[in-house]
């Protein structure tokens, strides 16, 4: 008899285990949980966006700074108060912290994008024309001359 080969038994190969494929398919989710962000800022000001007949879709959005105004929320009304504010990020700040805004959103995109960005005022309907104006002078001394308006469709 020999050692090596004498028999032909040939034999099965073992199934695969899928008993560690639930962890792993779990820790893929836990991974894109953390990772992903879905929100950037929290809403502080109600807006009533108004209507347009000619809407454009903002085309990346990445590149596109926000500026929210209306009057707060009304957990924050008895705080601030029930005249229009205006929201950077998470914070309300006035017309001259714009100017800032604008430098430190310019700083975070890279050189080459920097031409390409965008700012978007997101004002309530029944905000008055006069803090939109302040707004766009300030963004003008700034040289912040993209200037996008969100609206909604008209129905």
């Amino acid at each position: 008899m020999s050692k090596f080969g004498g028999s032909n038994n040939k034999k099965d190969v073992p199934a695969i285990t899928s008993s560690s494929l639930s962890d792993i398919v779990f820790m893929l989710l836990f991974f894109f949980m953390v990772t992903t962000q879905l929100r950037e800022t929290e809403n502080k000001v109600m807006v009533k966006l108004p209507e347009a007949s000619e809407v454009v879709k903002l085309e990346r959005k990445d590149l596109a700074a926000y500026i929210n105004v209306g009057s707060p929320i009304r957990s924050l009304q008895s705080q601030y108060g029930t005249d229009a504010r205006i929201q950077l990020n998470d914070s309300f700040k006035t017309v001259q912290d714009i100017r800032d805004f604008i430098a430190a959103e310019r700083d975070s995109k890279s050189e080459a994008d920097r031409s390409y960005m965008t700012t978007v005022i997101k004002g309530d309907m029944d905000v008055r024309m006069g803090i939109i104006t302040d707004i766009k002078q300030e963004l003008r001394r700034c040289s912040a001359l993209k200037i996008m308006y969100q609206a909604r469709k008209a129905e």
